[in-house]
């Protein structure tokens, strides 16, 4: 089972005033697979998504899946922090097309791991879509350890994780114990090149809103043998990566999305606009990596 190596967590456009832009979605997204993506999450934290309610991550889902079903991997941000919301969500989104759900690991009420196990496996039996793991344990202040990644992975649709520990010893540990077919992806652009060395898959990136085909061929570069090209590329990209997190995600990307072109509106509450040195400091990374005129 393959979802595509180059994956973007979409930013969700909205209205200047501030409701959902289902139809600048839709361009979005199509947009993001011809500059190299193999497919999109909809409605991850990248997607502002605990500002959406479910009606409009619904029609996200269904707005994204008209766009390119078919042609690109479509997977629905689904998992909160509420199992039954979780697996409610999950159904609704099933039954609309996507090719898969992500869901993150329970925020704010810390599971311990058997928790978690049930939260996901819970999740995991009320779909036959291919789920992939989210563990970002800097936002939900829970980690969800290898042992319980290795429990999970005997469940036949628990395909893939999207690992944003930053730990690369618990990448190991997640390659070592889990089987070879198993999907490893990066949580972190700048990360994807040491967890490719590790066995993993891909990323799940918020840079390929503006430089997915370079990380497309940093991919194919090194899964071709060809560390050297894959390092350069890595390199090269290495101060977009870094400038998406100069403020808290997804502030800067949104920001540079506009600033290139790309109208996707403004942030929802409580995130707000970039001050104005931060912005000149993408307007720097942007010019710089070719993207601005």
């Amino acid at each position: 089972m393959k979802l595509g190596n180059v994956l973007t967590a979409m930013v969700t456009p909205f209205k200047p005033d501030g409701s959902l832009d289902l139809e600048q979605a839709a361009r979005l997204a199509a947009h993001l697979v011809e500059i190299g993506n193999d497919g999109v999450v909809v409605a991850g934290t990248t997607g502002e998504s605990p500002t959406l309610t479910d009606k409009e991550k619904l029609e996200l889902f269904r707005a994204v899946v008209d766009a390119i079903g078919g042609r690109a991997t479509v997977i629905a941000g689904t998992g909160d922090y509420n199992t039954e919301h979780s697996v409610h969500l999950t159904k609704e989104a099933e039954k609309l097309g996507v090719d898969g759900i992500m869901a993150v690991v329970p925020y704010y009420n810390k599971p311990p791991q058997e928790g978690l196990y049930r939260h996901f496996r819970a999740i995991a039996e009320s779909t036959s879509l291919p789920v992939m793991l989210y563990n970002v344990p800097g936002r939900t202040s829970t980690n969800l350890l290898p042992d319980t990644v290795a429990r999970l992975a005997e469940i036949s649709n628990i395909v893939a994780i999207k690992e944003a520990s930053g730990n690369m010893d618990q990448v190991s540990e997640l390659r070592r114990r889990t089987p070879p077919e198993f999907m490893i992806y990066s949580g972190d652009d700048s990360l994807t090149l040491p967890i490719l060395a590790l066995g993993g898959t891909g990323v799940v990136s918020v840079a390929g809103h503006l430089v997915g085909r370079r990380i497309r061929a940093m991919i194919e570069a090194f899964q071709k043998g060809d560390v050297k090209t894959a390092t350069g590329i890595h390199l090269e990209l290495l101060p977009v990566f870094k400038a998406m997190f100069i403020t808290t995600n997804p502030i800067p990307v949104k920001t540079a999305v506009n600033m290139v072109g790309i109208p996707v509106g403004p942030l929802r509450p409580p995130l707000s606009e970039p001050t104005e040195e931060q912005r000149q400091a993408l307007q720097r990374v942007l010019k710089e990596a070719g993207l601005l005129d």
